[in-house]
Protein backbone atom coordinates (compact mmCIF):
# COMPACT_ATOMS: atom_id res chain seq x y z
CA UNK A 1 0.00 0.00 0.00
CA UNK A 2 1.14 3.60 -0.84
CA UNK A 3 2.07 5.02 2.86
CA UNK A 4 1.19 8.90 3.58
CA UNK A 5 -1.08 9.63 1.03
CA UNK A 6 -3.96 11.77 1.94
CA UNK A 7 -7.09 13.90 1.21
CA UNK A 8 -7.02 17.30 1.07
CA UNK A 9 -8.58 20.16 -0.53
CA UNK A 10 -6.24 22.74 -0.36
CA UNK A 11 -3.84 21.14 -2.94
CA UNK A 12 -3.57 21.76 -6.46
CA UNK A 13 -6.17 19.69 -8.27
CA UNK A 14 -5.11 19.86 -11.79
CA UNK A 15 -1.79 18.84 -13.13
CA UNK A 16 0.84 21.31 -14.35
CA UNK A 17 2.13 21.14 -17.36
CA UNK A 18 2.36 17.27 -18.29
CA UNK A 19 1.71 15.23 -21.23
CA UNK A 20 1.28 11.55 -22.19
CA UNK A 21 2.77 11.83 -25.08
CA UNK A 22 5.92 9.68 -23.92
CA UNK A 23 8.13 12.03 -23.17
CA UNK A 24 8.53 15.07 -20.86
CA UNK A 25 6.86 17.83 -22.77
CA UNK A 26 7.49 21.10 -20.09
CA UNK A 27 11.46 22.01 -18.54
CA UNK A 28 12.42 19.95 -16.02
CA UNK A 29 14.35 22.99 -14.37
CA UNK A 30 11.02 24.58 -14.60
CA UNK A 31 9.62 22.75 -11.89
CA UNK A 32 10.99 22.31 -8.31
CA UNK A 33 13.28 19.40 -8.23
CA UNK A 34 15.59 17.65 -5.96
CA UNK A 35 14.10 17.31 -2.64
CA UNK A 36 12.23 15.84 0.26
CA UNK A 37 9.04 14.35 0.06
CA UNK A 38 6.63 16.41 2.69
CA UNK A 39 3.41 15.70 1.49
CA UNK A 40 1.45 13.31 -0.98
CA UNK A 41 -2.29 14.06 -1.54
CA UNK A 42 -4.87 12.64 -3.52
CA UNK A 43 -6.42 15.00 -6.12
CA UNK A 44 -9.81 16.36 -4.77
CA UNK A 45 -11.32 15.52 -8.51
CA UNK A 46 -9.33 12.75 -9.48
CA UNK A 47 -8.43 10.41 -7.06
CA UNK A 48 -6.41 8.01 -9.44
CA UNK A 49 -3.55 11.00 -9.36
CA UNK A 50 -2.00 12.22 -6.16
CA UNK A 51 0.00 15.69 -5.94
CA UNK A 52 3.40 15.73 -4.29
CA UNK A 53 5.17 18.10 -2.24
CA UNK A 54 8.82 19.03 -2.02
CA UNK A 55 9.92 20.58 0.69
CA UNK A 56 6.63 21.99 1.35
CA UNK A 57 5.59 22.96 -2.24
CA UNK A 58 4.07 21.69 -4.70
CA UNK A 59 6.24 20.09 -6.83
CA UNK A 60 4.68 17.65 -9.43
CA UNK A 61 1.57 14.71 -10.10
CA UNK A 62 1.50 11.23 -10.23
CA UNK A 63 -0.98 8.84 -10.66
CA UNK A 64 -1.22 6.36 -7.83
CA UNK A 65 -0.38 3.38 -9.87
CA UNK A 66 3.01 5.57 -9.98
CA UNK A 67 3.17 6.68 -6.38
CA UNK A 68 2.59 2.87 -5.27
CA UNK A 69 5.52 0.91 -7.49
CA UNK A 70 8.16 3.49 -6.67
CA UNK A 71 6.98 3.19 -2.50
CA UNK A 72 6.81 6.94 -2.61
CA UNK A 73 5.94 8.15 1.15
CA UNK A 74 6.91 11.53 3.46
CA UNK A 75 10.57 12.06 4.13
CA UNK A 76 11.87 10.19 1.00
CA UNK A 77 15.03 12.44 -0.58
CA UNK A 78 14.34 12.77 -4.50
CA UNK A 79 17.19 13.77 -6.49
CA UNK A 80 17.04 15.66 -9.83
CA UNK A 81 17.05 12.72 -11.92
CA UNK A 82 14.82 10.53 -9.36
CA UNK A 83 11.94 12.95 -9.99
CA UNK A 84 12.75 13.22 -13.69
CA UNK A 85 12.24 9.05 -13.91
CA UNK A 86 8.99 9.55 -12.13
CA UNK A 87 7.65 11.90 -14.58
CA UNK A 88 8.73 9.91 -17.52
CA UNK A 89 7.35 6.71 -15.65
CA UNK A 90 4.01 8.79 -15.66
CA UNK A 91 4.06 9.99 -18.99
CA UNK A 92 4.42 6.36 -20.02
CA UNK A 93 0.76 5.45 -17.54
CA UNK A 94 -1.00 7.80 -19.21
CA UNK A 95 -0.09 7.23 -22.80
CA UNK A 96 -0.96 3.90 -21.91
CA UNK A 97 -3.99 4.45 -19.68
CA UNK A 98 -4.97 6.26 -22.72
CA UNK A 99 -4.29 3.59 -25.61
CA UNK A 100 -6.78 1.39 -23.37
CA UNK A 101 -9.52 3.64 -23.43
CA UNK A 102 -9.31 3.53 -27.23
CA UNK A 103 -9.74 -0.34 -26.97
CA UNK A 104 -12.14 0.33 -24.98
CA UNK A 105 -15.01 0.95 -27.98
CA UNK A 106 -13.85 -1.62 -30.07
CA UNK A 107 -10.94 -3.90 -31.01
CA UNK A 108 -8.04 -2.15 -33.05
CA UNK A 109 -5.34 -3.26 -35.17
CA UNK A 110 -1.93 -2.69 -34.65
CA UNK A 111 -1.73 -0.29 -37.16
CA UNK A 112 -4.75 1.78 -36.11
CA UNK A 113 -3.33 1.44 -32.45
CA UNK A 114 0.17 3.09 -34.07
CA UNK A 115 -1.68 5.77 -35.37
CA UNK A 116 -3.85 7.06 -32.83
CA UNK A 117 -0.39 6.62 -30.51
CA UNK A 118 1.42 9.12 -33.37
CA UNK A 119 -1.57 11.89 -33.31
CA UNK A 120 -0.93 12.01 -29.58
CA UNK A 121 2.52 12.75 -30.41
CA UNK A 122 4.22 9.62 -28.61
CA UNK A 123 7.82 8.62 -29.69
CA UNK A 124 8.29 5.84 -31.68
CA UNK A 125 10.03 4.52 -28.84
CA UNK A 126 7.27 4.73 -26.70
CA UNK A 127 4.80 3.45 -29.04
CA UNK A 128 6.69 0.14 -29.50
CA UNK A 129 6.91 -0.72 -26.04
CA UNK A 130 2.99 -0.13 -25.14
CA UNK A 131 2.11 -1.73 -28.38
CA UNK A 132 4.27 -4.73 -27.24
CA UNK A 133 2.15 -4.74 -24.10
CA UNK A 134 -0.91 -4.62 -25.71
CA UNK A 135 0.01 -7.93 -27.20
CA UNK A 136 1.74 -9.40 -24.88
CA UNK A 137 -1.53 -9.55 -23.12
CA UNK A 138 -3.37 -9.91 -26.23
CA UNK A 139 -5.32 -7.15 -26.23
CA UNK A 140 -3.71 -5.72 -29.54
CA UNK A 141 -4.27 -9.39 -32.06
CA UNK A 142 -4.23 -8.59 -36.00
CA UNK A 143 -6.29 -12.40 -36.73
CA UNK A 144 -8.49 -11.80 -33.88
CA UNK A 145 -9.54 -8.69 -34.97
CA UNK A 146 -9.97 -9.58 -38.86
CA UNK A 147 -12.24 -12.14 -37.57
CA UNK A 148 -13.94 -9.62 -35.64
CA UNK A 149 -14.46 -7.30 -37.67
CA UNK A 150 -15.76 -10.13 -40.74
CA UNK A 151 -18.45 -11.79 -38.26
CA UNK A 152 -19.41 -8.44 -37.09
CA UNK A 153 -20.20 -7.02 -41.00
CA UNK A 154 -21.93 -10.35 -41.73
CA UNK A 155 -23.93 -10.03 -38.84
CA UNK A 156 -25.33 -5.88 -38.97
CA UNK A 157 -24.09 -4.59 -42.18
CA UNK A 158 -22.93 -7.82 -44.95
CA UNK A 159 -20.02 -6.51 -47.53
CA UNK A 160 -18.57 -8.22 -50.10
CA UNK A 161 -15.24 -9.71 -49.62
CA UNK A 162 -13.93 -7.50 -52.06
CA UNK A 163 -15.42 -4.89 -50.02
CA UNK A 164 -13.65 -6.24 -46.90
CA UNK A 165 -10.41 -6.78 -47.68
CA UNK A 166 -10.83 -3.15 -48.58
CA UNK A 167 -11.68 -2.07 -45.27
CA UNK A 168 -9.03 -4.87 -43.47
CA UNK A 169 -6.31 -3.61 -46.01
CA UNK A 170 -7.13 0.40 -44.68
CA UNK A 171 -6.55 -0.52 -41.15
CA UNK A 172 -3.22 -2.31 -41.71
CA UNK A 173 -3.90 -5.77 -41.64
CA UNK A 174 -1.67 -8.41 -43.53
CA UNK A 175 -3.12 -9.75 -46.61
CA UNK A 176 -2.66 -13.24 -45.31
CA UNK A 177 -4.42 -12.54 -42.04
CA UNK A 178 -7.41 -11.12 -44.23
CA UNK A 179 -7.37 -14.41 -46.59
CA UNK A 180 -7.88 -16.28 -43.49
CA UNK A 181 -10.69 -14.29 -41.91
CA UNK A 182 -12.92 -14.75 -45.02
CA UNK A 183 -15.28 -17.07 -45.43
CA UNK A 184 -18.35 -18.05 -47.66
CA UNK A 185 -19.32 -16.01 -51.46
CA UNK A 186 -20.52 -13.11 -52.38
CA UNK A 187 -23.84 -14.46 -53.33
CA UNK A 188 -25.07 -15.32 -49.92
CA UNK A 189 -23.43 -12.38 -48.72
CA UNK A 190 -25.57 -10.19 -51.20
CA UNK A 191 -29.02 -11.50 -50.25
CA UNK A 192 -28.68 -11.14 -47.04
CA UNK A 193 -27.64 -7.57 -47.42
CA UNK A 194 -30.34 -6.81 -49.82
CA UNK A 195 -33.28 -8.28 -47.57
CA UNK A 196 -34.36 -5.81 -45.26
CA UNK A 197 -34.39 -2.96 -48.03
CA UNK A 198 -36.21 -5.19 -50.17
CA UNK A 199 -39.12 -5.85 -47.93
CA UNK A 200 -39.44 -2.12 -47.82
CA UNK A 201 -40.01 -2.53 -51.98
CA UNK A 202 -41.81 -5.24 -52.07
CA UNK A 203 -45.19 -3.42 -52.85
CA UNK A 204 -43.61 -1.16 -56.44
CA UNK A 205 -42.71 -2.62 -59.71
CA UNK A 206 -39.66 -5.24 -60.18
CA UNK A 207 -38.50 -2.22 -62.58
CA UNK A 208 -38.34 0.10 -59.58
CA UNK A 209 -37.23 -2.71 -57.52
CA UNK A 210 -34.30 -3.94 -59.00
CA UNK A 211 -33.42 0.13 -60.17
CA UNK A 212 -33.22 0.58 -56.27
CA UNK A 213 -31.26 -2.75 -54.71
CA UNK A 214 -28.77 -3.04 -57.74
CA UNK A 215 -26.80 0.34 -56.79
CA UNK A 216 -27.56 -0.14 -53.09
CA UNK A 217 -25.80 -3.55 -53.58
CA UNK A 218 -22.79 -2.24 -55.69
CA UNK A 219 -22.21 0.74 -53.00
CA UNK A 220 -21.75 -2.36 -50.87
CA UNK A 221 -18.89 -3.82 -53.18
CA UNK A 222 -21.11 -6.51 -54.94
CA UNK A 223 -20.48 -7.56 -59.05
CA UNK A 224 -23.73 -6.41 -60.77
CA UNK A 225 -24.10 -9.73 -61.61
CA UNK A 226 -23.88 -10.70 -58.00
CA UNK A 227 -25.97 -7.86 -57.28
CA UNK A 228 -28.54 -8.83 -60.25
CA UNK A 229 -28.96 -12.26 -59.26
CA UNK A 230 -29.66 -11.48 -55.60
CA UNK A 231 -32.59 -8.85 -56.68
CA UNK A 232 -34.04 -11.71 -59.37
CA UNK A 233 -33.46 -13.98 -56.25
CA UNK A 234 -35.66 -11.82 -53.71
CA UNK A 235 -38.61 -10.49 -56.22
CA UNK A 236 -39.26 -14.08 -56.78
CA UNK A 237 -39.01 -14.44 -53.52
CA UNK A 238 -41.60 -11.86 -52.98
CA UNK A 239 -44.37 -12.91 -55.98
CA UNK A 240 -43.90 -16.53 -54.69
CA UNK A 241 -45.01 -15.21 -50.84
CA UNK A 242 -47.73 -13.05 -52.71
CA UNK A 243 -49.28 -15.99 -54.43
CA UNK A 244 -49.35 -18.04 -51.51
CA UNK A 245 -51.45 -15.25 -49.41
CA UNK A 246 -53.83 -14.96 -52.51
CA UNK A 247 -54.47 -18.72 -52.22
CA UNK A 248 -54.98 -19.54 -49.02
Amino acid sequence: MLAEIHYTQTTPSDDINETATGRLSFFVSSLPMAGTITAIDVQPRNPRRVNVFLDGAYAFALSVEVATQNNLKRGMILSDQGVAALLAQDSWQKTYDAALNYLSYRPRSEDEMRRYLSRRQTTPEVTDQIVARLKESKLIDDEAFARFWVENRESFSPRSRRALRSELRSKGVADSTIADSLSGDDDEAAYRAAQKKARSLAGGDYQTFRRRLIPFLQRRGFAYETARAAVNRLWAEIKANEDAAETT
